[in-house]
C-alpha cells in the first residue's frame, strides 16, 4: 500500500511461477512528506499543492470526450458493502484498536535473523494472495468481490488484512481502476472489458507486514494501456536491480524516472514507497523520481518500491472519500510494488512466489 501524502486476464507481474496457496537509515523523516487531511485521507505532499473540494469538482466536470486519448467512461464510485469481520483470534496491528493513523516512525526497519524469516513469511503470503486475487479479474466482476476473496484468503491463513481499519480505510485491499493512481476502495462497480486494475495487497502475519501490488488486464486491453503496464513493471524491476547495501536511495528514483522518460510516461511524485516490517509505514521514504536524497541502504533493511506511471498528467485529484486518488486529466495510471530485503548479494524480493 502506497504511503500517501499506503487475478487473470494477462497476469502482468513476477508472480507467475509455481505458487502454492490456500484459496478461500534515511535522513528524511516521513513527517516532512506527509499531510493529514480531514476525514482520514493521508496525502503525500512533495510540493506546496493543496487539495480541496474544488478538485473533486474538476474531476466531476470531465466527460467521456475529456478523457485523455481514450473513449473510456470516467471512473465513478459504486456502493460500499460493510467492512468484513476478522476472527477474534487473529492478531491485529496496533492501529486497528485506535482507529487513528499510527504515528510515523523515522526509525528504519532493520531485522535480526528471526525478523527476516517473519518478513519472508508475510511477503510470501502477500504474493500468494495477490496471485489468487488476479484469478478473479475479468469483465463483470466487481471490485467488492475481489475484496471478499482477498479478505477470506488472508484470514484463512491466520493473517490480518493490513489496510482494513488503517486510518479508517473500510476494506481489506486497494483496487485502483484505470485513472485511479492508488487507494481505490472496492465497491459495487463491475470491471469492464478494456479496463486495467491495480490490486494492492498487504498482510499482517506474526506481527510483520508484507506489501505488494500489480496491475492486471481486464479482457481485451488496447496497445497503449498494455505498453504503460509493461513499462511500469520494467521500472520496478530496474529499480530493484540497483539496490544493495550502501547504495543511495536516490538511485531508485533516478532509475525509474530515466526509464519512464524513454517511453514518455509521467512519474507520480505525490506518493512514495516506504519502510515496512513491524510497522506498516516507516522510514525510509522511497521517492520514485529524480531527487537529491542522501540516505543509503542498510543490510537486513526492508522497504517497498512502488512506482506509479501515467499516460498524461502526474497531478492527483483526491475524491471526497479522502482515499481514492485519480489523475487530474483522467489519463491511465499503472503501478507495481514489491517489498524487498537488502542482503549481502543485493536485494531479495520478499513478495514473490
Amino acid at each position: 500500500m502506497v504511503a500517501t501524502g499506503s487475478i487473470q486476464p494477462r497476469f502482468i507481474s513476477t508472480f507467475v511461477g509455481d505458487c502454492r496457496f490456500l484459496p478461500s537509515v534515511s535522513r528524511n523523516s516521513f513527517n516532512r512528506f506527509l499531510k493529514f487531511s480531514k476525514g482520514g485521507g493521508l496525502i503525500y505532499m512533495q510540493f506546496p499543492r493543496s487539495f480541496s473540494g474544488l478538485t473533486n469538482s474538476l474531476f466531476n466536470r470531465r466527460n467521456v470526450d475529456d478523457t485523455v486519448g481514450s473513449k473510456r467512461k470516467p471512473l465513478k464510485r459504486g456502493t460500499l458493502s460493510p467492512p468484513r469481520p476478522v476472527p477474534i483470534h487473529i492478531q491485529r496491528p496496533p492501529y486497528v484498536k485506535t482507529k487513528k493513523f499510527p504515528g510515523i516512525v523515522s526509525k528504519p526497519e532493520i531485522h535480526d535473523e528471526k525478523g527476516v524469516e517473519f518478513m519472508r513469511a508475510s511477503g510470501l503470503l502477500a504474493a500468494q494472495v495477490l496471485q489468487y486475487a488476479g484469478t478473479f479479474v475479468k469483465p463483470g466482476i466487481t471490485t467488492d468481490e475481489i475484496d471478499e476473496a482477498v479478505h477470506q484468503m488472508i484470514i484463512d491463513n491466520g493473517a490480518y488484512p493490513s489496510p482494513l481499519g488503517y486510518g479508517g480505510f473500510p476494506k481489506s485491499v486497494c483496487t485502483s481502476v484505470n485513472e485511479c493512481i492508488c487507494h481505490g476502495i472496492p465497491d459495487s462497480r463491475a470491471l469492464e472489458d478494456g479496463d486495467i486494475i491495480n490490486i494492492d495487497v498487504t498482510v499482517y502475519l506474526n506481527g510483520y507486514h508484507g506489501d505488494t501490488s500489480a496491475t492486471f488486464f481486464v479482457g481485451e486491453v488496447d496497445e497503449d494501456a498494455r505498453n504503460l503496464v509493461k513499462v511500469t513493471k520494467e521500472c520496478l524491476d530496474k529499480a530493484i536491480a540497483v539496490c544493495a547495501a550502501g547504495v543511495e536511495f536516490n538511485k531508485i528514483g533516478q532509475t525509474i524516472h530515466d526509464h519512464a522518460d524513454k517511453h514518455k510516461y509521467g512519474v507520480v511524485q505525490h506518493f512514495v514507497g516506504h519502510g515496512v516490517g513491524k510497522l506498516f509505514h516507516s522510514d525510509p521514504v522511497i521517492l520514485h523520481y529524480r531527487n537529491n536524497g542522501r540516505g543509503r541502504m542498510v543490510l537486513n533493511q526492508t522497504f517497498t518500491i512502488e512506482p506509479m506511471l501515467t499516460m498524461g498528467s502526474i497531478h492527483p485529484v483526491v475524491w471526497s472519500d479522502n482515499w481514492t486518488v485519480v489523475t487530474e486529466d483522467g489519463s491511465l495510471s499503472a503501478q507495481f510494488e514489491h517489498t524487498i530485503l537488502i542482503t549481502n548479494d543485493g536485494a531479495e524480493i520478499l513478495t514473490q512466489c
